[in-house]
C-alpha cells in the first residue's frame, strides 16, 4: 500500500479510504461465509446500540455482508468479521477519531486479507489512522509522536470470537439458528449432577 503520496510505505503508515470488496472472509475459514449473526447479536458482541448499527448500516459505515436488509421483515445477518470492524468502530469513537478518518480506516480494513487482520494494530494521534504489522512499528509511530492510542486488532477478534460463541448465529444456507452454550445452563446442569 501507498502512503498516500504515490510512494511505498514502510513501516506504520495513515490509512486511506480506498475502493474495496464488502468484508468476506476467504478460503483459510469457511465458516466466516456459512454462519451470519442478526443485528441483536451483532450488537451485544460488539458492545452498541440498534440505532448505531442501523445507523451504520444505512449510512454505509459498516454494511452487513451476508444480507442486506431488503424491505419490512428481512433481517440483516453479519459476518464475523463485520462484527469485528463494528467493535473497532466503536473504540475508534469512544476515543474521539474522525468519522471521515473511521470510514478510510473501515475501507482499508475491507481490502485487507483475513488473516492479515489478527496481527494488525491500528494507531490513531485522534486526527489520523495507522497501521502498524509489527512492534517495532508501533514503538517507530509512538517515538515520532503520531499515536495517541492504539486497538490491536487480534485482542478485539479474541474479545468477539467469546461474545459470539456465547450468542446465537444462522447458518446462511439453511437458515438454521446456531445456538451457542450457555453458561446458566451449564450451571443447572452441575446442580442436578450433584444432586443425584
Amino acid at each position: 500500500m501507498s502512503s498516500g503520496d504515490g510512494t511505498a510505505a514502510s513501516g506504520p503508515y495513515p490509512l486511506h479510504g480506498s475502493a474495496a470488496e464488502p468484508l468476506h472472509g476467504d478460503a483459510a475459514d469457511p465458516d466466516t461465509e456459512t454462519i451470519g449473526y442478526r443485528g441483536p447479536t451483532a450488537c451485544a458482541a460488539a458492545g452498541i446500540t440498534y440505532r448505531q448499527l442501523d445507523y451504520w448500516a444505512r449510512t454505509g459505515l459498516v454494511e452487513p455482508s451476508v444480507r442486506a436488509a431488503y424491505g419490512s421483515g428481512t433481517q440483516r445477518l453479519y459476518s464475523f468479521r463485520d462484527v469485528v470492524v463494528l467493535k473497532i468502530v466503536k473504540r475508534f469513537l469512544d476515543t474521539g477519531v474522525a468519522l471521515q478518518n473511521i470510514r478510510a480506516a473501515v475501507q482499508h480494513l475491507r481490502a485487507r486479507g483475513f488473516r492479515d487482520l489478527e496481527r494488525m494494530t491500528l494507531m490513531s494521534d485522534g486526527a489520523t489512522v495507522y497501521e502498524c504489522s509489527s512492534p517495532d512499528e508501533v514503538v517507530d509511530l509512538l517515538q515520532g509522536g503520531q499515536g495517541i492510542f492504539g486497538i490491536a486488532v487480534g485482542v478485539v477478534w479474541r474479545d468477539v470470537e467469546a461474545a459470539l460463541s456465547q450468542l446465537h448465529g444462522e447458518r446462511v444456507d439453511t437458515g438454521e439458528t446456531l445456538i451457542g452454550p450457555n453458561p446458566s445452563d451449564e450451571l443447572a446442569r452441575r446442580r442436578r449432577d450433584k444432586a443425584v
